[in-house]
């Protein structure tokens, strides 16, 4: 079973804003209106990913109906997906990249200052809250997502998904091309123990207000299963892709 490094933890945790809390009848107000989202969800900078998607939110007081659907991930491999949340609401720009081995490549902390830490994990069933982040054996599956779940949002998610700040960001990469997350880029900088190809962003997109009619591009259906967030055991995780198998440990999850 692994853990999670310390510093890992704080730069992907919730960021809690300071100042008073507006009176309870204005945060009613806000938070009774239905909210329609939408996002584009394009490659990120040097992640040689090919592919893109989309993803819609509909956003009643904590209650968030989320669909995701992206294409030309890598096959047969987990595909961790997040809403980030509390920067800029951004997706990072090629700037934001280190070099690693020769290669530029953007890891997840680069992206954090413009996209901002996990809010929400959006896994296919069970837990949702940020310690679910590495949760790869609740992750869809590549090479295509096609992802719907009904699920309970944390007050700061729920928070930044109204601000317009809250990101959709798909994980995993195959930047040298050989069908499998391997260490070419080293190690995530999320977890020493997992490939940064594993866990570096593949496709980003912004949440913004829907405009009306349905959303361009990506593909239909659903993947996984409408519940509440709840705890879950701690489990094996089969992190698999063509030419390479990496088996992971996931630490428990916490109750949302």
């Amino acid at each position: 079973m692994y853990r999670t490094p310390a510093v890992a933890l704080a730069t992907l945790a919730l960021v809690a804003s300071g100042g008073a809390l507006a009176p309870a009848a204005s945060a009613d107000s806000g938070t009774r209106d239905t909210l329609r989202l939408q996002a584009h969800l394009d490659p990120v900078p040097f992640s040689k990913v090919k592919g893109s998607g989309t993803a819609t939110v509909t956003l009643k007081g904590h209650r968030a109906t989320v669909s995701v659907t992206a294409h030309g991930l890598l096959a047969g491999a987990p595909h961790a997906q997040h809403f980030h949340i509390a920067a800029k609401g951004q997706c990072p720009p090629a700037s934001a990249a280190r070099t690693v081995n020769g290669m530029k490549s953007v890891f997840t902390t680069d992206g954090a200052p413009f996209y901002g830490g996990i809010g929400t994990s959006l896994t296919t069933k069970g837990d949702t809250s940020p310690a679910s982040g590495l949760a790869v054996d609740r992750f869809p599956v590549g090479p295509d997502v096609t992802y719907h779940r009904t699920i309970t949002v944390s007050e700061e998610a729920a928070k930044s998904l109204r601000a317009g700040t809250a990101v959709v960001v798909v994980h995993g990469t195959d930047v040298n091309g050989n069908g499998k997350y391997d260490d070419v880029l080293g190690p995530s900088d999320l977890d020493p123990k997992l490939p940064a190809e594993a866990t570096n962003p593949a496709l980003c997109g912004p949440l913004t207000k829907a405009a009306k009619g349905p959303v361009k591009g990506g593909l239909g259906g659903s993947q996984g299963n409408d519940g509440n967030t709840l705890a879950v055991a701690g489990g094996a995780g089969l992190l698999a892709a063509a030419g390479g198998v990496f088996l992971l440990r996931r630490r428990p999850g916490r109750a949302a």
